[in-house]
């Protein structure tokens, strides 16, 4: 990889302030985009839970993740591949400990060392597992849930169309993508990967957690779709909600042909 190649992107967010001068009200509102030129060594694009179909998801949110693989991150794996963008693939344990591609940055024995030895223990035990006298509290168990979870356990596995390539990276979790970012000198991380609204915001490798680790988190905003209800699916209100929260606090997007063209054209 040509150590001095920079790619030219324009990232964009949501304003939350308006122009000096201009009412504070939410019609005044507006997009912006800025224009980042970065050392292509600096970037990574991160697969996010991009995985095969499973038999207890959604049938209509699985139909819109794998249109979207095959048509929009498969198109943009390849540039990347091509043109010298490293990808990383994050799909989580056990998906990721199965792989040879796995980077086993963190031994077993720094698991779970709380960043806080002194911080109280609380809430109780019973409360967290809602067990005992807070039973009452949990959520009923769906009748096929433990199916689900030997699936996950058993069966889960990268998207045919997205197996890691060659020596691509494979993480299982934040402090893993962290430990790589830090060796490989990453800054700026792409995203792509389901869903929008729950792993994409909820995993410690997901842009909002990467975010607060200091990193820059860019979702490509056609490469994703969230799970949705059946008064939002017409509307895709949830996707569509999700990524504009996260264009107003921190994060940013683009799409996958700006992605494209940023690594044809890079120079």
């Amino acid at each position: 990889m040509n150590e001095n190649r920079v790619v030219n992107i324009q990232p964009r967010y949501y304003r939350l302030f308006t122009d000096p001068g201009i009412e504070m009200a939410v019609e005044n509102y507006s997009y912006d985009e800025l224009s980042w030129e970065m050392p292509l060594k600096e970037a990574a694009l991160i697969s996010l839970d991009v995985w095969s179909r499973t038999p207890w998801a959604a049938r209509d949110t699985q139909d819109r993740a794998e249109e979207i693989v095959t048509s929009r991150i498969v198109p943009l794996i390849e540039a990347c591949r091509a043109h010298g963008l490293q990808v990383i693939h994050a799909p989580a344990n056990p998906v990721a400990a199965r792989s040879p591609n796995w980077v086993h940055l963190v031994g077993e024995e720094e698991k779970p060392h709380p960043p806080y030895p002194s911080s109280p223990d609380w809430p109780p035990s019973e409360f967290r597992q809602k067990t005992g006298d807070f039973a009452k509290y949990a959520r009923p168990r769906e009748t096929q849930q433990e199916e689900a979870a030997r699936f996950r356990s058993e069966h889960r596995d990268f998207h045919p169309l997205v197996r890691p390539d060659g020596d691509e990276a494979v993480i299982a979790d934040g402090e893993e993508l962290h430990r790589l970012c830090a060796q490989r000198g990453i800054l700026h991380l792409f995203y792509v990967g389901f869903y929008t609204n729950a792993c994409i915001v909820l995993r410690d490798y997901g842009v909002y957690q990467m975010v607060r680790r200091g990193y820059h988190a860019i979702l490509i905003r056609d490469c994703t779709t969230g799970m949705e209800l059946h008064e939002t699916q017409d509307d895709l209100i949830c996707t569509r909600g999700e990524i504009a929260s996260v264009e107003q606090f921190e994060v940013y997007t683009v799409t996958s042909n700006q992605m494209i063209d940023s690594l044809v054209e890079q120079r």
